[in-house]
């Protein structure tokens, strides 16, 4: 902090931004106030770790100061901030936002981290506080027809960048080499200065509006404007959203892990000629000490990017898979990233803007482009306004993770009670859909439950006969006398039964040890179950039922649904009186085998 500018990195040290507070509209001394906290409030370890929270923060302040002046008689110092403060401040913003609840709570965040104040704001911000204000619509999630047109139209821009940039390079090069006839247009210089620095030849302004700036020289807009000549070699800024979007729409990955993609990848594959994969490097802060991840994109179509008629794909088309675009792209923006002086992915050609940082060759903030490009391929939405004409399709990053996640019904760098409870709990898009696909994929599983039956169980009163009758108690269930006693004394037990041909399994080849999960078991005709294996039954059972709570409908349905169901059919067997007496004999060391079994750590991998 230098004065009323305070400087914050990035949490990976390449990037940097000074955020003002002396432009505030309050007094010096309470310049200073908020700026003291603001330090606090973006120190290392306060759990701003990337510049968009530190921009929301700072704009946070410049808000509540604006607010502030408005009052007759507004507040000079920190001290002198009393609770109707905040209170004016959240009404002066429910009538022009309705995320005004949260603006709110940053401003709290932003003051407990201010010294001096009075004991009434402080109980103040401890207090709850409108999460979002009454009115705001709920994420809707794209229809797949609207997805695929935005992915559809993303693809159509990328291959036009890169037939162009190919064929520019491929002119480029043939001029250097002497192929060409003399260049009397002088576009082959163009383009050569344009591949060398990144920009078109300029000359200093000494007059006029453009005083002391560079302008493109006259004889350059005789060839097109200085966009045109620019990205005639390097991505567009309209050029890099489209692969932006059409990057999160193949992967989900949310848009700080997309802007900061590095052009750095690993081969996973080995150029071994089987599919390819690039192994890139990504980080999320919010994951904190998690937030390192990598990224894998596979040279495999996604099934929803697939065109309706799959015999038209052609094999060379990138487009298709993940590792096809993130191919693509580093190939079109190597020789931008090389001026640029950037290992990210997604750089290209803005003419002008860049917080102040004008014309140039880098990487490009959706937020100025993505309203931009949406108009320009006039996408519109499946649904029309009261009179019948198309709605205007809104295009986000956010909006596109969504879809992805409710496509797939899997985490991406998040947890499956994240993705059940912050992501698609709140999305109004398929619902309707997605209940008829979770109901039938339900019914599914439970038919084949019925199907295939669970394993037999031997009773309290067969293993009394068993002491003097074995024989008889081992033919009722299939096997000999030899295997009851081993199954009877706990030498063949499993997890949640005793398995009386480990061989002969139907999940491996004839005489070959079985290595299928012990989940298979509940369907096995293999399996045998005795009392003594009820409250591992039932504690599996009750351990399957609280995952749901921790995942999508759609996926705990795939993944433990038939096991549920054959364990309920299992347990219906039993009264509800040595159900009980099972979930209380149940031991520390019966919990410790089950967590590991559902972790998947018994599996023979």
């Amino acid at each position: 902090m230098d004065g009323l500018v305070v400087r914050c990195f990035a949490e990976d040290g390449t990037e940097s931004r000074d955020y003002r507070f002396d432009v505030l509209h309050v007094a010096p001394e309470l310049q200073q106030g908020l700026a003291e906290a603001f330090a606090r409030r973006t120190a290392p370890g306060a759990g701003l770790t990337s510049l968009e929270s530190t921009d929301k923060a700072h704009r946070t302040a410049v808000l509540f100061s604006r607010y502030l002046a408005t009052l007759a008689w507004p507040p000079r110092q920190i001290t002198h901030l009393v609770p109707e403060h905040l209170d004016g401040f959240l009404d002066s913003r429910k009538d022009r936002t309705l995320g005004a609840g949260e603006e709110l709570a940053d401003l709290k965040r932003l003051l407990k981290h201010a010294e001096n104040l009075d004991e009434a704001v402080v109980a103040k911000l401890s207090q709850s506080h409108p999460r979002r204000m009454r009115g705001a619509k709920p994420k809707k999630s794209y229809s797949r027809q609207e997805f695929k047109r935005i992915a559809d139209a993303a693809r159509t821009d990328l291959r036009a960048a890169a037939a162009r940039i190919r064929k520019n390079r491929e002119t480029l090069q043939r001029f250097r080499e002497g192929e060409l006839p003399p260049d009397k247009d002088r576009r082959l210089e163009l383009l050569d200065w344009v591949d060398r620095f990144g920009d078109v030849p300029r000359r200093p302004c000494t007059t006029g509006v453009h005083a002391g700036r560079d302008i493109a020289r006259a004889w350059v807009f005789k060839r097109g404007s200085v966009d045109d000549m620019v990205c005639q070699l390097h991505l567009s800024g309209m050029e890099v959203t489209a692969g932006m979007i059409l990057l999160t729409a193949m992967t989900g990955e949310n848009k700080s892990v997309i802007l900061k993609t590095p052009a750095v990848h690993h081969r996973a594959d080995g150029y071994s000629g089987r599919t390819s994969t690039a192994i890139v490097g990504t980080v999320k802060p919010r994951r904190g000490r998690r937030a390192h991840m990598n990224l894998a994109l596979s040279d495999l179509p996604d099934w929803i990017s697939i065109p309706s008629e799959p015999e038209h794909l052609s094999a060379r088309d990138e487009l298709h898979t993940p590792f096809g675009l993130y191919v693509l792209l580093h190939e079109l923006a190597s020789r931008s990233r090389a001026l640029a002086g950037s290992d990210r992915l997604l750089i290209g050609w803005s003419g002008s803007g860049g917080k102040g940082a004008g014309r140039g060759l880098r990487q490009q903030l959706p937020e100025a482009w993505m309203q931009r490009w949406t108009a320009r391929h006039g996408l519109t939405s499946d649904k029309s306004d009261e009179e019948g004409h198309p709605v205007p399709l809104v295009v986000t990053l956010e909006l596109l993770r969504l879809t992805y996640l409710e496509f797939h019904q899997k985490p991406m760098a998040h947890t499956e009670k994240t993705l059940a409870t912050d992501y698609l709990a709140r999305n109004r898009g398929n619902l309707t859909e997605y209940r008829k696909v979770v109901a039938a994929a339900l019914t599914e599983e439970v038919d084949k439950a019925r199907v295939r039956g669970v394993m037999a169980v031997l009773t309290r009163a067969d293993l009394e006969r068993a002491e003097t009758d074995a024989a008889d108690v081992a033919a009722k269930y299939g096997i000999d006398a030899a295997v009851l006693k081993r199954m009877i004394a706990g030498e063949l037990d499993t997890v949640m039964n005793a398995c009386i041909d480990h061989r002969g399994s139907p999940h491996a080849p004839a005489g070959e040890p079985c290595r299928a999960s012990f989940m298979l078991c509940l369907g096995c005709p293999c399996a045998r179950a005795l009392p003594r294996h009820l409250p591992v039954q039932a504690l599996v059972h009750d351990r399957l039922a609280d995952r749901r709570a921790e995942m999508t409908p759609l996926e705990w349905t795939r993944r433990f649904a038939l096991a549920h169901t054959q364990l309920g059919d299992l347990l219906s067997r039993h009264d509800e009186v040595d159900l009980e007496d099972a979930r209380a004999n149940v031991t520390d060391t019966d919990r410790a085998v089950v967590t590991r079994f559902l972790n998947r750590e018994l599996d023979v991998r």
